[in-house]
């Protein structure tokens, strides 16, 4: 059996996340199902994390073992064929067996769109929030997740993990033509996380949240402390490095 590499995106929307669920549909599940079709055996794919319900990806990747393919561009293409319209794989290529697509990635980075005026061109990509944000103020407790490893209170509740801990390596916003981005890269995520942050500075943003407040939402490691989880069609992961 050959390990290969693929390289995709989605539009999450209409997806219950990446990972396999019983009773929903996931990207996991449609792209199983593909490849399994075309190669005629039963195939599973690993992916490089697990996105929300809702978010997508515009640069995601997943690995799966399958007797030798002997053209790899015409399986691409193929396989592009096979799938919805919101589901696209880019390239697919052999590995070393042991090249794993979660386990191996060394970082991941996450851009969520904020858009402060209504725009009906990006009611599906971008939250629309009404009213002025310090955008200075929200850089400035961006800055502060570096001092932490601990994310317990941007975490899911009840999630299934091992650790609440994770390496945050950039996090601040930026503009981009007619939005407001919040960039975040870390060597894992967990559940809810980004959105949540999103949720917690936008409060600095308005000013019903202090510097010092925020921080010490961090230090009570509750999620009941920190803001509002924002909605996931304004998520995507952007990259992922190996």
């Amino acid at each position: 059996m050959n390990r290969y590499f693929l390289h995709l995106a989605y539009n999450g929307k209409a997806y219950h996340g990446w990972q396999i669920q019983p009773g929903d549909i996931s990207v996991q599940e449609v792209l199983e199902k593909c490849i399994s079709l075309k190669l005629k055996q039963q195939v599973s794919v690993i992916g490089c994390g697990r996105t929300d319900t809702g978010v997508s990806a515009r640069n995601f990747y997943a690995h799966f073992e399958s007797e030798p393919i002997a053209d790899l561009q015409l399986f691409v293409n193929q396989l592009n064929m096979f799938l919805p319209d919101d589901i696209v794989v880019f390239r697919c290529w052999q590995v070393d067996p042991d090249l794993h697509a979660r386990f191996d990635a060394k970082s991941r980075t996450y851009h969520y769109y904020v858009t402060r005026q209504k725009n009906p061109f990006h009611t599906d990509d971008a939250l629309y929030i009404y009213g002025d944000l310090d955008v200075e103020k929200m850089n400035e407790a961006a800055k502060i997740l570096f001092e932490y490893q601990d994310f317990t209170s941007f975490s899911k509740l009840h999630t299934q993990v091992k650790t609440n801990n994770c390496k945050i390596m950039e996090a601040y916003w930026f503009e981009q033509n007619d939005l407001l981005v919040f960039h975040i890269k870390a060597d894992r995520f967990l559940r809810n996380m980004v959105r949540a942050i999103v949720g917690t500075l936008l409060e600095v943003g308005k000013g019903k949240l202090t510097i010092d407040g925020f921080r010490r939402i961090i230090e009570q490691k509750d999620r009941c402390s920190a803001g509002t989880s924002m909605p996931a069609h304004a998520l995507f992961l952007e990259e992922v490095t190996y």
